[in-house]
């Protein structure tokens, strides 16, 4: 298995060094330049696996054998969920009317980015250890990955971690989960605009090769394979537990299953598409938009203009196409709008179709999924179940739903949809904790000063971890 750049200019790749990066260094992102087929056969033999046994599964088929041994990403993986808060580390809750929701959001920062960040830091620090090597982990961040690297890597001698999130642009309970870590491996900024602002400053450093090379740079984004990699086990999770697929016979076609997600960066729905490319699933809806600016939401994961992983989709949908993608990628980011051939707009539309969900319509989904299930909801997954209630699907076609958070971290939200929430111990005593972060404010000329600021951090950091490995020797 080797990877390559969406755009042409990279190729033949390992995981390891894949894994260790951010941006491919021609600007792209790197997917494996073949994507294995699940047979019929193989998802069948799958049935019944537990969550953690499903993500080795995975795993195995894009991280070779002679990197990861076997045996040792059963260890990793296990490790990884090992600390969830429900025993099948995912779950699927069966409400009324056929509506089932997934839930990704019983790990530690009560967020689907747990599942594939805790297990994409275990796999990170074996190699650290085998290698006696160091990494420095650059995340952005709209809410949720900033905590979840955070508390993934804290404490790892082998990796520190710079986080930069839009101040008050996250609920206080993401910021705490941010702020309130003081491990010394740990370095948080808040920046004064937007995490599109910040995805492009983080963008430019990750051009920086000599940077890049000399301090060990990487991210956790779902820019990093290994997150979208792992997150497709909970997609293919979903499919055989709702598809269908056991009722079928032998030599039938597989049943389709429609999932409705809640999307950001855009990182599950690739992991999404990715697996549709093994014919597992053929129907989808994301909620994603391009504006001129970005607008703040109940739904602050999703208030992103530019979904960089929708290169990955594109990279798809194209047949692998780099040049295309290079040249599409570099018009939008220049221009800021870009118009899809009409046969590319009829290629993307048979595998994702879009929508939009105000804030009102996101209580109003809140309420009603209360009122008629005693189940609450976090206004993402809202998002997602606006469209049980307004856009019934086909019969005979199942759908699932992506629980992408707990409502525990949105509780200005629940407030505002007139319910209530019990709040876990572990969000109450975040209040109680001391904080530490650093500020990047709007300045006049804020964009260099946010790149001079960040570079600085990490080549501190890289300078004293270095300091201390020799004074070890």
């Amino acid at each position: 298995m080797q990877y390559c750049s969406t755009r042409g200019g990279v190729h033949g790749w390992n995981f390891r060094d894949v894994l260790f990066s951010g941006y491919a260094p021609d600007g792209g992102m790197f997917m494996p330049e073949s994507v294995p087929v699940l047979t019929p056969d193989t998802l069948r033999s799958w049935r019944g696996l537990t969550y953690t046994k499903l993500v080795v599964e995975v795993a195995s088929l894009f991280i070779p054998s002679q990197q990861i041994p076997r045996q040792d990403l059963e260890v990793l993986v296990g490790e990884a969920l090992s600390s969830f808060s429900v025993p099948e580390v995912v779950r699927i809750a069966r409400l009324n009317k056929d509506l089932s929701i997934l839930e990704l959001f019983h790990g530690e920062t009560l967020a689907f980015k747990d599942l594939a960040m805790t297990c994409t830091v275990h796999i990170l620090e074996y190699f650290v250890r085998k290698e006696n090597s160091r990494a420095t982990i650059l995340v952005g961040t709209s809410g949720d990955t900033g905590g979840s690297a955070i508390q993934s890597v804290k404490g790892l001698s082998g990796l520190d971690v710079v986080v930069v999130y839009p101040r008050d642009r996250v609920t206080p309970v993401q910021e705490k989960h941010m702020i309130t870590c003081l491990e010394d491996n740990v370095h948080v900024f808040a920046a004064d605009g937007t995490s599109d602002d910040i995805d492009q400053r983080l963008r430019r450093i990750f051009a920086d090769q000599e940077l890049v090379k000399s301090h060990g740079l990487m991210s956790l984004n779902s820019v990093n394979w290994s997150r979208v990699m792992i997150q497709l086990a909970h997609f293919i999770y979903a499919y055989l537990e709702l598809s269908g697929l056991e009722l079928g016979e032998a030599d039938a076609a597989l049943p389709e299953l429609e999932v409705v997600v809640p999307t950001g960066g855009a990182g599950n729905i690739a992991g999404r598409l990715i697996t549709a490319a093994g014919r597992l699933i053929t129907a989808v809806r994301t909620f994603t938009g391009l504006a001129a600016n970005v607008i703040q939401t109940l739904a602050s994961a999703v208030d992103v203009h530019d979904p960089y992983n929708l290169e990955r989709v594109f990279w798809l949908l194209l047949d692998r196409d780099g040049t295309s993608v290079k040249n599409m990628m570099e018009e939008f980011q220049q221009l800021h709008r870009h118009t899809l051939p009409e046969n590319q707009r009829k290629l993307l539309s048979q595998v994702i179709s879009t929508g939009t969900v105000t804030d009102e319509g996101i209580l109003e989904t809140m309420r009603r999924c209360w009122e008629e299930n005693h189940y609450m909801l976090c206004p993402h997954t809202a998002v997602a179940v606006w469209h049980h209630y307004h856009c019934p699907h086909s019969p005979g076609l199942n759908r699932c739903y992506v629980a992408t958070a707990s409502p525990a971290k949105f509780q200005a939200a629940v407030q505002r949809a007139g319910l209530t929430i019990d709040l876990p111990e572990a969000v109450r005593s975040l209040d109680k904790l001391a904080t530490r972060y650093q500020n990047l404010e709007r300045s006049l000329n804020w964009c260099r000063d946010w790149e001079e600021k960040l570079r600085e951090k990490i080549q501190s950091v890289g300078s004293f971890r270095k300091g201390q490995e020799t004074n070890n020797i």
